[in-house]
């Protein structure tokens, strides 16, 4: 049987409150989490996984625009810059979810949206737009809130689903546990045609991570 596509976007917000050490361990975490989705990937040979990355500050772009195999991908770290464009964003991912672009025969894909702030924009539009594709409602979708000043309702609308919360990364280990988790089990939950949805990630093994705060984990 061919290969069905599993597409990964990430949504990542590169405002200037990012700046500093919250950028740097996002780089980090991405770029370390890539051989643990390859082999998800591997384990799952029904499914090619294809990653991208969308940026937003003051502006939507994409950072790899095309989809590119798990197993040639490789990171770009990215820079700071602006302000926080959220609905924008939504946007641009919303327009490669209509099919055409995206292959009627593809499995669910994957959307990681990390931010650390609040949107300045129209999200609720860009949200909608999203919500209006077919593929965009049946996306598995991952939040991760960076700090204490993350926009936790705007993170939880974006779930879309009451039974799922964003991910808390108040410290540089939450954070890359948090990447590890958005990497692996919404790609698993993806990767399979009768559980490859968000209900998927409500249970074992897709629980979020759990981690106890230590007196040595710097908080942002």
């Amino acid at each position: 049987m061919a290969n069905r596509p599993v597409n990964f976007i990430w949504l990542i917000d590169r405002s200037y409150s990012m700046q500093g050490e919250k950028m740097g361990q996002l780089n980090y975490a991405i770029r370390e989490a890539v051989p643990e989705m390859r082999s998800v990937a591997h384990d799952n040979p029904a499914a090619q996984l294809l990653l991208r990355t969308l940026t937003f500050s003051s502006t939507a772009q994409w950072h790899h625009k095309v989809p590119v195999p798990v197993d040639d991908f490789t990171w770009e770290d990215i820079q700071v810059d602006g302000m926080t464009n959220l609905g924008e964003a939504l946007q641009l991912v919303a327009r490669e979810l209509q099919t055409p672009p995206m292959p009627q025969r593809a499995l669910k894909p994957v959307l990681a949206l990390v931010s650390d702030g609040v949107p300045t924009d129209d999200w609720k539009s860009g949200l909608a737009a999203l919500d209006a594709t077919p593929w965009g409602k049946k996306a598995v979708r991952v939040a991760i809130a960076i700090g204490a000043d993350a926009d936790r309702d705007v993170l939880q609308e974006f779930l879309g689903n009451p039974e799922l919360q964003p991910l808390d990364a108040n410290s540089p280990k939450k954070l890359a546990a948090a990447i590890r988790w958005a990497s692996t089990a919404a790609v698993k939950a993806a990767s399979q045609p009768l559980a490859g949805s968000s209900d998927a990630l409500t249970k074992q093994p897709y629980a979020p991570p759990v981690l106890d705060d230590d007196d040595d984990d710097d908080v942002w």
